[in-house]
């Protein structure tokens, strides 16, 4: 189990320097080479370089302290959008190097710029392709092919509540998003009401914050100290409002019933089925009374709340420890695991009473999993990010043909020699974060990924996400 972010460090604005790559032009180019990590080596002189083409938008930014956790706010700006400039709202907890310096923020992101590109383009690009870091703005010269959505960096909004203790993790509510809790390294878990922050960020002006913003102290709804240490797994139900479950590293699972908008009563009787650390927990998307923790001892237990307080179901899911789960909310007998040894599992949940639920096993990453999620919008992809520095993104309903692919390379004219042992699922990688600790999908921005780690936060759109919007959206 990978968690803390070791030795953490403070970032500070810097101003804007040259990029990779910029400089002279007289240097000869280079066939176009697939980098794999962890396998190919970089050679004395060699550097990676970021191909902005792969992406509709990328932008980075930081918020200070390094986060371990953070969540995407649902808001009221609509339900599914696709064009640029977005917004988005989300809340994240800090690492601070002292426990009195942590901070649960409170963002508004706007301005969030991208292109829309064609898979395949219709004619050839001339000259460089735009930058479309978190540092740098759109270039003024688009390619036919792509269609402008906003210029410049995005516009980081924040507000502060002060916190005791670093932030294990933090999740806001699916149906009142400005209810939201926290783990802390303390023991304690706290759920707290952001309204006015919320509030205050959606009515402010588009200008970004200068300079440091000091924390409030503000009071939790709810301060529970009832487990024996501290914890990282909680989950809201997506299907009843303000139920909550909370897992710790003594193997107790907690639930929480809504008593009213701002109470909640916490069933002084655990839930215990694991030998070791309860690492994640996920509601199911479409019982009321059915969630799924992971372990460090290697196992994956199905509780049902009606039938006491052992597991329903409990099977051996991985070779080291279970770090993080995912439950499709779109195809719900679907249930992805994360694991330390680097490989990750989807199970189809039907096929429990027969022995072997594995549908799909990957072995592509070889450092532990820290974060994995289905996307919101397609049933078949999801998203996984690993100690490796990798975001990966995976379509499982992707098999190799041959055909398809001279055909394309024939459409871009392009020879790139990829390595034949890369899975076919494998959609998309994205790298250039350091210690990457946990991402999500942005449930109203079909696409849109954000990620933290280490040295901050990402914000991408890669070009090749086809998303089919369920029918009867807008």
């Amino acid at each position: 189990m990978v968690r803390s972010i070791k030795n953490p460090k403070k970032a500070k604005r810097k101003n804007k320097g040259s990029k990779a790559g910029e400089g002279s032009s007289s240097v000869p180019s280079l066939p176009t080479k697939v980098w794999q990590p962890g396998v190919d080596k970089l050679e004395e002189g060699e550097e990676l370089q970021c191909d902005p083409s792969a992406y509709n938008s990328l932008h980075a930014f930081h918020v200070g302290w390094p986060c371990l956790s953070f969540d995407i706010v649902r808001d009221s700006l609509g339900l599914v959008r696709s064009e640029f400039p977005h917004t988005a709202y989300f809340v994240a907890g800090t690492q601070a190097e002292k426990a009195s310096w942590n901070s649960i923020g409170i963002f508004k992101l706007s301005n969030i710029s991208g292109k829309k590109r064609e898979l395949v383009p219709t004619t050839k690009s001339t000259g460089d392709d735009s930058d479309m870091d978190g540092d740098g703005s759109d270039s003024d010269e688009d390619s036919e092919n792509e269609e402008d959505g906003g210029s410049g960096t995005p516009i980081l909004q924040m507000r502060k509540v002060a916190h005791e203790g670093c932030v294990n993790r933090i999740r806001a509510m699916t149906q009142n998003p400005h209810i939201c809790a926290s783990w802390a390294d303390t023991g304690h878990v706290q759920v707290w009401d952001f309204s006015s922050h919320l509030n205050a960020l959606a009515e402010s002006e588009t200008d970004a914050n200068q300079g440091s913003t000091p924390a409030i102290n503000q009071a939790p709804l709810v301060k529970f100290g009832g487990h024996k240490d501290e914890g990282y797994a909680i989950d809201w139900s997506p299907v009843v409002p303000g139920k909550l479950v909370t897992g710790d590293c003594k193997n107790c699972i907690y639930l929480w019933e809504p008593t009213s908008d701002a109470t909640w009563k916490v069933d002084t009787n655990p839930f215990i089925g694991h030998t070791a650390s309860v690492e994640d927990l996920q509601w199911s998307p479409t019982e009321v009374h059915v969630f799924a923790s992971c372990s460090v001892d290697g196992n994956i237990a199905i509780w049902d709340t009606r039938l006491g307080r052992s597991p329903a179901a409990s099977f051996k899911a991985h070779n080291a420890d279970v770090n993080v789960l995912s439950w499709n909310r779109l195809a719900s007998c679907m249930l992805a695991s994360g694991s330390d040894d680097g490989t990750f599992s989807i199970r189809d949940l039907r096929l429990l009473k027969d022995g072997d639920s594995v549908v799909a096993h990957f072995e592509y990453h070889k450092h532990p999993i820290t974060s994995i999620e289905w996307s919101p919008h397609e049933a078949s992809t999801l998203a996984v990010s690993s100690s490796d520095n990798q975001l990966t993104i995976w379509d499982l309903s992707l098999e190799k043909d041959e055909e398809e692919e001279a055909e394309f390379r024939a459409q871009t004219k392009e020879q790139v020699n990829a390595p034949e042992d890369l899975p076919p699922q494998l959609l998309f990688v994205h790298q250039g974060q350091k210690d990457l600790k946990e991402l999500h999908w942005h449930s109203q921005i079909p696409g849109m990924i954000i990620s933290t780690a280490a040295d901050g936060f990402n914000v991408l759109m890669p070009s090749n996400i086809q998303n089919v919007l369920p029918s009867g959206n807008a």
